[in-house]
């Protein structure tokens, strides 16, 4: 067997997120490893540990620098050691006052049970404190120049320690003692085997360098415990520390990735009473797609915002699937109901949503939001700062936390910083009418990568920028490559790849998000769904053709414009009266989004007087859904329907168009796709017709075009659309972005 005598603090919740989760599951799995916690916390600051889903639970607890021993498990004392100890302590109480009337020290406001501790600086005069505690018959125990404690004489770490070794009849060759600062020294001198983990306190270094049965470790916290482990032989069978320790060397830098979006991995859902975890609802692949970013055992943290439940501790940290990502964890920020709402349904919906995309008369800037919004982006940044490796990757998601960089950087210097834009990015005179934009943009200038979906928002960003700081263009591409130039509304032929400012370099990006391929082909091959589409598309009736709008409900989308240019249509068009459908599903917005409270009426109206007006006993023009439909049931419209109109007045990219081009070219359809120029994706995907969705002309052309269409040519524009769209697909842009921040370190 072996027993793993630890400090805690440095040691044993030290090192890299990866060192720890690899201690800790061999610990798990090992069930003649016993582990003890040897700290200088009270045992109620040790206790919280104890139900955190990572760490391994302890067989003993020896708290207060050595005065308390209890049972890991059950939390009883241990005896006859605990009473022992006890009936040495002096009064505590006659202690503290002593040391406080005659010296300027701090008392240390923790739980201290059996000590008297207390904070001391490097110029602090400590005779009197040693003339205090001989007079009680005390040991003085100091730890790097500012931690003291005052324990009855020969209590220490290491005699209790060495106390329970022999209450247990262990050998003393099985026992392993690990720490990182001088308040570990006694468990030194216990003459066990013992390793001082890399980036320790100088003085404990020097205190141990002539030990024969101490190894200085070079990697610190957990990972000099698993160095450790390989260096002494006897433990050397319970890891393969030795192989895992060069590959870490190896490696430069950290390998750690730092996953920041406001949404976490999973949802949380109640069943039996139970609150237990399932994946996420949203079938866009964006999540899926970051997750496999972990599948090869890279270490990463996702840090996630969650509603506080009412009277509910903070959520620990925990593996969010140990299998398939094993050195993956979630970090929860918890919020209450009433900051989530301030800060993402109110603010940034009202001030930042209308300018991104370009609709200034709907934008509300409220400077008490601002103050509540930075409020909410610095305790991400300081969660960062708190969890992640040295050197670590950090990838930062979405508008929502423009100024976590702002706030990260000073804590973390270290840490390599990329932000992904979900959405558009608008134009400078649009941009500039944010009364906070110089704070966005000097936030987001500290991060080393920033990318946005298409080049055309790189050079807004760009525009932005001369607007505001001097810079240089290091970098220029051609974006031909992947990308539309002259022949749409937001093509560019060139763009920005690298800008130089206060000598610092930072990197540009293009990199549209794809399709989850995996999870289309998956629900393809249903077996039920397979049998509907084929049902589907053998019973249509009649030569009716259906068009297909699938969208969030928000005035950007353009949904009521849609509504009154199809309308227009069958006014227009007679002869397609019962030749054609419009299947509407249109996704409700977040609870509690009354800003699109109106434009929900609106649509609602509209398509009740285009039904009312058009429709027939055997004919129904708009078939309109106005809830979420399983992703299922969108990837079966896809399938069966002839047209997808996608319309929006704006939109960053717009997944929608490529879903469903992703549909057509796996069943080897023949739909044809009706885009808007201003949407994102509009730059990509060459082969569809564009549509202005400002121009009610423009919108009915294009409809008609593609009804007119014939099938041939369908054909091959949805084949080729087929092929960028699988060759680009979610995880190409998910890898691609972690290169692209890879090189930004140097």
């Amino acid at each position: 067997m072996m027993l793993l005598a630890t400090d805690l603090d440095g040691t044993f919740l030290g090192g890299s997120m990866e060192s720890r989760l690899r201690l800790y599951r061999l610990i798990k799995q090992s069930p003649d490893i016993q582990l003890v916690f040897v700290t200088g916390r009270g045992l109620e600051s040790v206790i919280p540990l104890l139900n955190d889903p990572i760490l391994p639970k302890p067989n003993y607890i020896i708290a207060d620098v050595g005065a308390t021993v209890v049972n890991g498990l059950t939390l009883e004392a241990i005896e006859p050691i605990q009473g022992d100890i006890d009936g040495k302590w002096p009064s505590p109480y006659a202690i503290r006052s002593s040391v406080l009337e005659k010296t300027d020290v701090a008392y240390q406001e923790v739980p201290q049970q059996r000590r008297c501790s207390f904070y001391y600086g490097a110029e602090t005069d400590l005779s009197p404190i040693y003339e205090i505690a001989q007079r009680f018959d005390c040991d003085v125990i100091t730890s790097v120049d500012r931690y003291l404690d005052i324990l009855p004489r020969g209590v220490n770490k290491g005699s209790t320690l060495k106390a329970l070794i022999e209450h247990l009849h262990i050998d003393e060759s099985n026992v392993l003692v690990a720490g990182d600062t001088l308040n570990d020294r006694s468990l030194y001198d216990t003459l066990y085997s013992g390793v001082v983990v890399g980036e320790a306190e100088a003085a404990l270094l020097e205190h141990t360098a002539d030990y024969k049965n101490v190894y200085q470790a070079t990697k610190p916290g957990a990972g000099g415990i698993i160095e450790a482990m390989g260096h002494f032989e006897r433990f050397r069978k319970y890891t393969d520390a030795t192989d895992m320790y060069k590959s870490l060397q190896s490696r430069k830098g950290s390998n750690q990735l730092v996953m920041v979006y406001h949404r976490l991995p999973f949802e949380r859902d109640v069943v039996n009473g139970e609150t237990i975890r399932v994946p996420p609802k949203s079938p866009n692949g964006i999540i899926p797609s970051l997750l496999g970013l972990f599948e090869k055992g890279r270490s990463g943290i996702w840090i996630g915002e969650e509603v506080k439940q009412v009277d509910s501790a903070d959520v620990p940290n925990q593996l969010i699937d140990e299998d398939k990502y094993p050195n993956l964890v979630a970090a929860t920020i918890s919020l209450s109901k009433e900051d989530i709402d301030q800060f993402y349904r109110v603010f940034s919906k009202e001030a930042f949503w209308p300018m991104i995309f370009s609709f200034v008369d709907k934008a509300k800037f409220n400077h008490d939001d601002w103050e509540h919004y930075l409020k909410i982006n610095r305790i991400f940044a300081e969660r960062i700062a708190k969890e992640a490796d040295q050197d670590a990757l950090v990838w930062i998601h979405e508008y929502n936390l423009w100024m976590v960089p702002a706030y990260l950087k000073p804590l973390r210097p270290d840490l390599k910083i990329g932000f992904f834009h979900h959405t558009s990015f608008p134009a400078a005179d649009i941009f500039n009418i944010i009364p906070w934009r110089k704070d966005i943009i000097g936030s987001l200038l500290l991060c080393d990568f920033i990318s946005f979906h298409i080049p055309r928002y790189v050079e807004n960003f760009i525009d932005v920028l001369r607007s505001h700081t001097p810079f240089k263009v290091v970098k220029r591409i051609n974006t031909a490559k992947q990308f539309l130039t002259y022949s749409c509304a937001l093509g560019v032929s060139q763009m920005t790849k690298i800008i130089e400012i206060d000598g610092r370099q930072i990197r540009l990006g293009a990199l549209p998000v794809g399709v989850n391929m995996g999870k289309i082909r998956s629900v393809l091959k249903q077996p039920g769904i397979k049998k509907e589409i084929s049902a589907a598309l053998t019973n249509k009736s009649g030569g009716m053709s259906t068009i297909l709008s699938v969208e969030r409900l928000d005035y950007v989308k353009g949904p009521l414009e849609k509504i009154q240019a199809f309308g227009e249509f069958l006014e227009e068009y007679p002869e397609y009266h019962e030749k054609v459908e419009l299947i509407n599903v249109c996704t409700p917005p977040s609870q509690g989004m009354k800003i699109y409270d109106d434009i929900r009426d609106e649509v609602n109206r509209a398509v009740g007087e285009i039904n009312g007006r058009f429709a027939t006993m055997n004919w129904v023009p708009i078939q309109y859904f106005y809830r979420s439909l399983p992703f299922e049931e969108v990837v079966r419209l896809y399938a069966i329907s002839d047209i997808a109109w996608i319309t929006p007045l704006r939109d960053g990219l717009n997944l929608v168009a490529k879903e469903y081009v992703a549909v057509q070219g796996i069943i080897k359809g023949a739909g044809v796709l009706v885009l808007s120029e201003f949407a994102g994706a509009s730059v990509e995907l060459p082969y569809t017709i564009l549509t202005n969705p400002y121009d009610m002309r423009s919108m009915k052309e294009s409809l008609l075009k593609a009804l007119l269409m014939p099938e041939d040519e369908r054909a091959t524009r949805i084949n080729r659309l087929y092929d960028q769209v699988k060759y680009y697909d979610i995880h190409y842009w998910g890898k691609d972005f972690v290169r692209e921040l890879e090189k930004s370190v140097k």
